[in-house]
């Protein structure tokens, strides 16, 4: 391969780079966007797991008061830690 071939490869490997990088970024951007406004969201969501009425909702979940098609994922002691872990490991990584 000679001089000017290696720079052709060169160069399309480097353009794969920036395309992938760029796409990729651009993706990022917006959806950091789209996190920033749901912060307030998790907050509140975080403060009902960790407060009395979280508590009171499975006491009527586990006593039959609520209505059987009702999705109560949030009752889910685990689902709702886990992505608490999630937002405070990304905000660890990221800032506002």
């Amino acid at each position: 391969m000679n001089k000017q071939e290696r720079a052709i490869e060169r160069i399309r490997q480097m353009e794969e780079i920036l395309d992938e990088a760029t796409l990729l970024l651009d993706e990022l951007e917006e959806k950091l966007a789209d996190y920033e406004k749901l912060r307030p969201k998790i907050k509140k969501l975080e403060e009902y797991y960790t407060g009395r009425q979280w508590k009171d909702d499975i006491a009527l979940d586990e006593a039959g008061e609520l209505p059987k098609d009702l999705k109560r994922g949030v009752l889910s002691q685990d689902a709702v830690y886990d992505m608490l872990e999630k937002n405070q490991n990304v905000n660890r990584h990221v800032t506002f």
